[in-house]
């Protein structure tokens, strides 16, 4: 008896069931602290532009909720948002790549930057660049993806705009 397979699963199932497990833990293990942290933000900012005089004002002249949420709320919530996830994702590639240079991330055959790391440690008195180069890539990511979530505040913000 032969089993059909549809045709876009053939790439999944090429890694095995414990790749996409052990992937599938690694997302909810670097999203979960995440996704509460930025939910903390969101409650707080929410909690405090909710009191404050313009939303007051358009909800005594009889504004609906629903527009004085997308049209005052949601626009003072949106760049504590994009901050809080561009540091979420930054963090998260620093916990992949210690994880993967401990020995603990992904499998050998993925090749991440920690990875590399680990496997250039055993020569960097030989060859240095096997260390120099991943360590390099890595601080340079972060460092734009933070970047890029300062110039998303700054352009998102609307209490910076003139």
């Amino acid at each position: 008896m032969m089993l059909s397979v549809p045709r876009g699963t053939l790439r999944t199932l090429r890694y095995g069931p414990e790749a996409g497990i052990f992937m599938l833990i690694s997302v909810f293990v670097s999203a979960l602290p995440v996704g509460c942290t930025t939910a903390r933000i969101v409650r707080g900012d929410v909690l405090g532009i909710k009191e404050r005089e313009f939303v007051i004002a358009a909800h005594s002249i009889g504004t609906r909720k629903r527009r004085i949420i997308f049209r005052h709320i949601l626009p003072n919530i949106l760049s504590p948002i994009m901050v809080s996830a561009t540091l979420g994702i930054a963090n998260a590639i620093i916990t992949e790549s210690a994880l993967s240079f401990l020995g603990l991330g992904f499998p050998p055959d993925f090749p991440t930057w920690g990875r590399l790391l680990y496997d250039g440690a055993n020569f960097i008195q030989i060859t240095p660049a096997r260390v120099i180069w991943p360590g390099l890539f890595i601080a340079l990511t972060v460092l734009s993806v933070n970047y890029i979530g300062d110039g998303l505040r700054d352009a998102l913000d609307p209490r910076l705009r003139g």
